[in-house]
């Protein structure tokens, strides 16, 4: 599946559906895994629907069912560049810099 071609409510489905997939492996009811998690269960209803939840909710439910390492996979910590190494002489960058014209 490439999630580059859906829209943002088509992820939210398959975020959905797969947050649904791993408590099904985990033979977990969604009454139980939204006691765990510390979340209604009509929350966690409409998260496996595909209705927007907000990002803790998420990190919640994610640790709950033992994947939060899960997170690493969607955003993977930010790499330096040598270059920006040298550029910054071993400090870490704290801003943007300015957009180049021409």
């Amino acid at each position: 599946m490439n999630l580059l071609q859906l829209t943002d409510d088509e992820i939210l489905t398959e975020i959905g559906t797969r947050l649904r997939r791993y408590r099904l492996e985990g033979n977990t009811t969604q009454a139980e895994l939204a006691r765990r998690a510390g979340i209604s269960l009509r929350t966690l209803g409409n998260m496996e629907t595909g209705r927007d939840v907000q990002l803790g909710t998420v990190i919640r439910v994610l640790r709950a069912l033992g994947r939060l390492d899960s997170l690493d996979a969607f955003l993977p910590e930010a790499g330096v560049s040598p270059m920006e190494l040298l550029r910054s002489r071993g400090r870490p960058r704290q801003r943007a810099g300015r957009p180049r014209h021409g």
